[in-house]
């Protein structure tokens, strides 16, 4: 049996990335499993690619409901999903390699056949869905650079010849709404097409501040437009796409669960000691409402070429996202400012007014007699502000055979330019209206106090190429090899001659006249510049895999590849601030710098894929093991200087496990589908938090598992009904390296033993009545609103952790129209 390359391996996307100019003849999946490939007659089936992939075809992501990355990534055993902070802020973890926050990704996310390297990409409305896979593992030597962990391949159906329009409305508990719609225009038949889609969605959310009195924890509101057009003639296709999107989103509204054993045993209180999954209890009472605001902006145009036994491929995309957000401040209980006026105010009278701070803090008549956690009612906390904006200017060139010989091959050049503002800056909430600027001046309603700001330039180069060889007609040999080479530069914004009005460097009394930023102390820094910096980061990057066709129905694969995911540099200062206000005075070790080192794993994977029963049963399992060196790891770190957010290195670190799913499909109007990835991950080495060896990779679950069921019942001879059940569960998960003791700032050790995520499942359901021209769907969301952690934030060194609850049940109603 002769086989494609690998190159071919995923349907549509695949296509994309070799050039054909076909990919709108391709149908993504048949009935017996095999992924069809519309290249010069030439197919592949699934079971043949010698990696772990979940393919989610166009008829699974539409019952499915999926929409974003949360949706199909819920789908797929072995990656899990994290995103709490902001709208930009989502870390993906695939069998243990996690896309920290503040790197870059650690996979390749592929939006019709080109790269999007922005971290804050893939967080956003996906429309016209093809199909999507996921592929594990390193995949780093064609599918884009960090692609250390793994790839998403995302693939939209493209403009046709046929006038077509397709509207999508919902609504929901906790005015919750969406609304959609796509334009197909035929402009030249069969040559020149284009589509225009927009959407729409809304929500107050699950929780409510009760200071504020208002729904603005976890609101969102969102509109996307986008524009493509498709011009096809003698063998070329050239498709050009434009999309703008904004989002304006609740940020940072998280509760604090404590970890002061030494407080609960004085004071006998046992919520000074709590475990995460016991906080019951959310309450919401920051005096400033969160708001986060993310534009984005992107265009590109990708040109594809058949020549006689070659195929072109070329790209050229540029990104503009801008994401910023303001919130009230974390750090009220360390002191520094209960001699603002406007703290001692707003204390005295939320103490007269009678108001109940949430356990166990406790509001008296003035700062010094309240016990305050994060984000209070009074102004004593400040507030923060932060910056995260990223334009970028790439383009790709490869070149491969046709895939009709037993020798096929690929290469291609890439490139990639990055501006980069990062700023994380606290302020004096004054009582008066806060300036979204993160250098407000001491005259102003709302000073900076505190402040980290740098301007990030990257350029990145990379060559890549792979072959395959049919040695026999049963096994194939495959060899990639990418080189990447990235230049980093980086310039600190924060104004030299700039000073405190209260935080200093020495812990109190808080009279100020301190630089922004400690890496200016004059004591560690005489010259009272913070000067730019630059580093260079290169890695080869081989993958090598075999697969065996031991018959029709089932293969054998293995592989072994190399990842890479870029080093890079934290806000400068960041080491000094660490060494003043934590290592110094606590006698702490935490080793902190500037820059951080680059990640790279070594990974082998091997298995089988089986399809038997005529197509009506696929299955596949694998086992892996992945070695990871200087495994990048982010920390938020909380202390009178305010709010750090800083990239460290995990030494060594590796990860083992197991994989299985299968598909059945038990009649033509019932299937089933079972997922499990059950895995052992551990940090060897950890010279960055001495003592913390042998504890499991932080966000990494130690297992997931996916079940579900798809039934289509006819009703008349023009209408389905159609129900689908999706369950999901996620096992425990810790969330940092640090499980026991920690020096605090409060003067007692922290105990991070009860950080730990429990295990926890939902389930969503959608069912409904569908024709040719319509449809109406009622969907319910964790059917038995479970309730979860979606996120733990350790904080060792304040002595406790910043936790926030997963979405509740959502109950609506979909209708959709297409003519």
């Amino acid at each position: 049996m002769k086989r494609s390359s690998q190159f071919f391996l995923t349907g549509v996307a695949a296509l994309a990335l070799t050039g054909t100019a076909r990919a709108q003849e391709q149908e993504p999946l048949d009935d017996s499993g095999a992924i069809i490939v519309t290249a010069r007659k030439m197919s592949e089936r699934l079971q043949d690619v010698p990696a772990t992939v979940t393919a989610l075809t166009q008829d699974m992501l539409e019952t499915a409901g999926v929409v974003r990355a949360e949706d199909f990534i819920r789908l797929t055993p072995g990656v899990s999903l994290v995103q709490t902070a902001e709208v930009g802020d989502t870390q993906v973890s695939i069998r243990g390699i996690n896309g920290a926050k503040d790197t870059e990704n650690s996979y390749a996310l592929i939006v019709d056949g080109i790269v999007m390297t922005n971290p804050a990409a893939l967080n956003r409305e996906y429309a016209n869905l093809r199909q999507i896979e996921v592929l594990k593992g390193p995949q780093s030597a064609l599918y884009g650079r960090n692609a250390s962990a793994g790839a998403f391949i995302i693939t939209t159906n493209k403009p046709g010849d046929e006038l077509g329009f397709e509207a999508k409305a919902s609504g929901g508990e906790h005015n919750s709404y969406f609304a959609s719609a796509t334009l197909n225009l035929p402009i030249v038949p069969g040559s020149l097409a284009a589509s225009l889609h927009a959407d729409y969605r809304t929500t107050d959310g699950f929780f409510r501040n009760r200071y504020l009195n208002a729904r603005v924890v976890d609101d969102y509101e969102g509109y996307n437009f986008d524009g493509r057009l498709v011009w096809t003639g003698g063998g070329t296709e050239i498709d050009a796409k434009i999309h703008v999107g904004h989002v304006s989103a609740g940020p940072a509204s998280f509760n604090a669960a404590f970890a002061l054993p030494a407080f609960a045993d004085f004071l006998d209180n046992p919520l000074f000691f709590e475990d995460v999954n016991d906080h019951k209890k959310y309450e919401f009472v920051a005096n400033v409402d969160p708001s986060n605001i993310q534009d984005s902006f992107d265009a590109s145009i990708k040109l594809t070429h058949e020549f006689d036994t070659v195929l072109l491929n070329a790209w050229v995309l540029y990104s503009n996202i801008r994401n910023e957000w303001l919130a009230d401040g974390t750090s009220g209980g360390f002191g520094f400012f209960f001699q603002e006026p406007s703290c001692r105010a707003s204390t005295a009278a939320l103490y007269d007014a009678g108001f109940v701070l949430p356990g166990p803090q406790a509001l008296g008549p003035t700062p010094e007699t309240s016990i305050f956690g994060p984000t209070t009612p009074t102004t004593c906390d400040g507030y923060q502000y932060q910056v995260r904006n990223q334009k970028d200017l790439s383009f790709e060139i490869r070149l491969g055979s046709s895939g009709n010989n037993a020798f096929d091959w690929v290469a291609g050049l890439y490139f990639l330019d990055i501006n980069r503002e990062v700023g994380v800056a606290q302020g004096i909430d004054t009582g008066g209206p806060i300036i979204r600027s993160l250098y407000n001046a001491p005259s102003s309603s709302s000073p900076t106090e505190a402040l980290s700001w740098d301007k990030y330039d990257s350029k990145v180069y990379a060559v890549f190429g792979q072959a395959s060889y049919d040695l026999t007609p049963e096994l194939e040999f495959s060899a990639a090899l990418r080189y990447d080479r990235e230049k980093r530069k980086v310039h600190n914004l924060v104004p030299t001659d700039a000073r405190t009005r209260y935080i200093v460097f020495d812990g109190g009394p808080f009279i100020g006249g301190a630089p922004l930023n400690p890496g200016l102390n004059p004591a560690i820094n005489p010259a009272g510049v913070l000067p730019d910096q630059k580093r260079t980061f290169e890695q080869l990057q081989p993958k090598i895999s075999v697969t065996w066709d031991a018959s029709r129905e089932l293969t054998l694969f293995g592989s072994w590849g190399v990842g890479f995911r870029s080093g890079g540099f934290n806000s400068q200062g960041s080491k000094a601030t660490i060494d003043l206000f934590l290592n110094e005075p606590l006698g702490a070790t935490i080793n902190v710098q500037d820059s951080f080192k680059k990640e790279t794993s070594s990974a082998f994977e091997a298995g089988f894929k089986a399809n038997t029963l005529g197509g009506r049963l696929t299955a596949d399992g694998s086992v892996y093991w992945t070695e990871i060196k200087n495994m990048q790891f982010f920390e938020f770190f909380v202390g009178a200087f305010g709010l750090l957010r800083q990239v460290t290195n995990i030494d060594k670190a590796r990860a083992a496990g197991v994989e299985l799913n299968a598909n059945y499909k038990v009649s033509q109007a019932f299937s089933l589908y079972a997922g499990a990835n059950l895995m052992d991950t551990k940090v060897v080495k950890n010279t960055t938090r001495v003592g913390t060896e042998g504890v499991p990779i932080p966000y990494a679950p130690k297992y997931t598992l996916n079940a579900g069921g798809d039934l289509v019942l006819p009703v008349t001879s023009d209408i389905d009904f159609r129900a689908r059940l999706d369950w999901q569960m996620t096992g425990p998960t810790w969330f940092h390296v640090v499980h026991g003791l920690s020096p605090t700032l409060n003067g007692v050790p922290s105990d991070m033993g009860k950080t730990r995520r429990d295990a926890y499942h939902t389930t969503n359901l959608r069912a409904g009545f569908e024709m040719e021209n319509w449809g109406i769907t009622l969907f319910a969301q964790n059917l038995f609103n479970k309730k979860y952690l979606r996120e733990v934030i350790p904080a060792p060194e304040f002595g406790g952790a910043f936790i926030f609850q997963g979405a509740h049940r959502l109950v609506g109603v979909e209708g959709k129209v297409r003519f």
